[in-house]
């Protein structure tokens, strides 16, 4: 049997996962950082050369990385609309086996690929595509254990562009935040039927992550809808509190909510920065700030579509609207510091953060690579090199782009454009 890889995060929960694998959303905890050892410093003067690479279709979802097999989705359109789920072996990049199933995409935008990272728990692969198909898969023979047509079973009110949100496990619990109607905006399965066990919430939507914190002294699920923050008792989806917060136009989160004690920041587009507090010995919570500007191109604070903050000791970093890489105080969301060096200046454009000791990697829209130090007292770039060429199936504009965040494994990244999957080497 596979170890049993749990999602604890946050507050000291315990996991069971090592820290050189990969196997879920920003990482083993679900936090965006990367425990391993024996990683360089700064990168060789000749740049980095790939230990492989594997021919892949397009998509936006991150790889996964588990007892050292790589996991990716794609989507491919001839000669029929299909998704499909890959396994790689990370020693040499061979592919092992594949799944596909029949999708064609409606009434959704950005029609690349699926979204939601796969997670691998055990020996079972979870994978959720864009038009709400759920897979659970055999992860060492792809074999099909159950499937789920959540489309169909739960009446989604599909989001613009298509479930996003990456699966959450918790215990024998699989959660999904997925928009279904009669209360079913988050549902959870047993992970092992695919059967039902409670659902939540009428709102629309998102595209966030749902996490797990703890308050009170019990496990607790965090998340962001299109329609507002909620706490569920993950055993049977009890709301513990909500704080409604409707977007001005339209549901558009992608940011997963960050935690910092008993503070939690979220981030959108349209929206703004906003800053609650979770209370530490009761099921409640107080809004401390919220900073919204005139527009998304007239911001104050944070406004960021797709990139995940860092939130560390009293400051926030992310990039905004535009691609403003922001230093913000975490008291009342003023900007301490922007800088313009390590994103290029463009809508949407995004970043990703892995912390990694004393520094952070960094993966950028135009597939570069870039170790750095942040503090209240600026951005500081050690080293920098390409990783990556931009692709134009996620986006057209700008030479195209790399949206889907990395993983970082066995001391390598692997990363993913829309025509190749590469693993790199970042050992000492």
């Amino acid at each position: 049997m596979r170890r049993l890889v749990s999602v604890g995060i946050l507050f000291m929960m315990s996991i069971s996962a090592l820290a050189d694998d990969w196997p879920q959303w920003r990482g083993p905890n679900r936090d965006g950082v990367w425990r391993e050892r024996g990683i360089l410093r700064e990168f060789p003067e000749e740049g980095l050369q790939p230990e492989w690479t594997v021919p892949i279709g397009a998509g936006y979802s991150g790889p996964v990385v588990a007892d050292g097999y790589v996991y990716v989705t794609d989507r491919i359109v001839e000669p029929e609309q299909k998704e499909r789920v890959h396994c790689v072996d990370l020693a040499n990049g061979k592919k092992l086996w594949s799944f596909e199933y029949p999708c064609p995409y409606a009434n959704i935008g950005y029609t690349a690929g699926p979204r939601a990272c796969p997670l691998v728990d055990d020996s079972n692969l979870y994978t959720l595509g864009s038009m709400g198909h759920l897979h659970c898969l055999d992860a060492i023979t792809g074999d099909k254990i159950w499937s789920r047509d959540l489309q169909k079973d739960y009446k989604i009110r599909m989001p613009n562009w298509g479930i996003a949100a990456a699966p959450l496990i918790w215990r024998d619990l699989l959660i999904l935040q997925i928009g279904g109607s009669e209360g079913a905006c988050v549902i959870a399965l047993d992970k092992e039927s695919g059967e039902e066990e409670w659902r939540a919430l009428n709102d629309r939507a998102c595209y966030a992550s749902p996490i797990m914190i703890e308050q009170a002294g019990r496990p607790t699920v965090l998340v962001w809808t299109g329609d507002s923050v909620a706490a569920l008792d993950p055993k049977d989806g009890d709301v513990r509190w909500r704080y409604p917060w409707a977007p001005k136009n339209m549901p558009i989160g992608v940011a997963t909510p960050v935690v910092q004690g008993d503070r939690v920041f979220l981030t959108s587009f349209y929206d703004g920065a906003l800053m609650l507090r979770i209370k530490p010995d009761e099921f409640g919570y107080e809004v401390l700030w919220h900073r919204v500007g005139r527009s998304e191109n007239d911001t104050d604070g944070l406004h960021s579509i797709i990139s995940t903050p860092v939130f560390e000791g009293d400051y926030i970093y992310g990039v905004d609207s535009y691609g403003q890489f922001r230093c913000l105080d975490a008291s009342n969301g003023d900007r301490v510091w922007e800088d313009q060096t390590a994103v290029p200046k463009a809508r949407w454009s995004t970043i990703h953060f892995v912390k990694h000791g004393d520094r952070y990697f960094m993966f950028n829209e135009r597939g570069e690579l870039i170790i750095a130090r942040l503090s209240p007292d600026g951005f500081e770039e050690i080293d920098r090199t390409k990783i990556l060429s931009p692709t134009r199936d996620q986006l057209s504009r700008r030479d195209g782009v790399c949206w889907s965040h990395p993983a970082f494994a066995e001391k390598c990244v692997i990363a993913r454009s829309d025509d190749q999957l590469v693993c790199i080497s970042l050992e000492d």
